[in-house]
């Protein structure tokens, strides 16, 4: 049985939606200026969660979405004996919580890898909102349809790939989504531990620093702790093609 959460501060939302350097990646895209006055209405608050503590977790009731604003999450299923599977990283510009849109209850554990900030969207509002402009409803479906696809993607990882071409794909994903963000898509710093990326991936925490040293050696990365350098991303990519075929 889960203990209460330590409580997680609220504060005013002091960015708006359309004022926020993330509106191109998150929840607005696309939407016009009118319709985001609308949505502007709706964020109200925005929580700051610190490095290790939960944002929500398994069983809690759903009540909103958590557009993540800064930092990094990770989210995980715990099961009866134990065990803790990570199913997903989530980072600035990307949307928390829906998993727990089909039950009313989440389903998963939500937890900030640093530091982190999140605007918060109550879904009741939310599902209003678009119902009144198709744009925000096409939104949130496109979001919802870019989970699913994810989804079948980490199942492709774990049923058909060699450990090489699972840590391969995962760090092509995760510079690529960073790129979108305007950071470099050479220089990475890795908020999870490699027994987190091991847990997402499938492997071993032996079998991903065995990787990372490999790949070090064969040129493809600089490793430096948590500080990578990708020196040949072609050579990542050549690694998935080759599973893919």
């Amino acid at each position: 049985m889960h203990t209460a959460l330590p409580p997680i501060r609220t504060e005013p939302l002091r960015t708006a939606c359309s004022a926020c350097n993330l509106r191109e990646l998150c929840l607005p895209l696309g939407l016009s200026s009118a319709d985001m006055e609308k949505l502007d209405g709706l964020i109200s608050t925005r929580r700051t969660v610190p490095r290790g503590e939960s944002l929500f977790r398994a069983n809690e009731p759903f009540h909103a979405l958590y557009a993540v604003r800064t930092g990094f999450f990770k989210t995980c299923l715990s099961a009866e004996d134990g065990r803790v599977q990570v199913t997903g990283f989530q980072m600035a510009g990307e949307l928390l919580g829906l998993d727990g849109i089909g039950s009313g209850n989440h389903t998963v554990d939500a937890q900030a890898l640093e530091d982190s900030s999140v605007c918060v969207l109550p879904f009741s509002d939310l599902e209003n909102l678009a119902r009144e402009f198709g744009a925000l409803q096409m939104q949130l479906h496109k979001i919802m349809s870019r989970e699913i696809v994810r989804d079948h993607g980490v199942m492709m990882l774990l049923g058909s790939m060699r450990a090489e071409e699972r840590v391969a794909a995962f760090l092509l994903n995760l510079t690529q989504r960073l790129q979108a963000r305007g950071y470099s898509a050479n220089e990475v710093v890795l908020r999870m531990t490699r027994e987190e990326i091991g847990s997402y991936l499938g492997l071993k925490l032996e079998t991903v620093s065995r990787t990372f040293s490999r790949f070090q050696d064969d040129g493809i990365l600089d490793v430096k702790q948590r500080q990578i350098t990708v020196k040949s991303p072609e050579a990542l990519q050549r690694l998935v093609s080759t599973a893919a075929c």
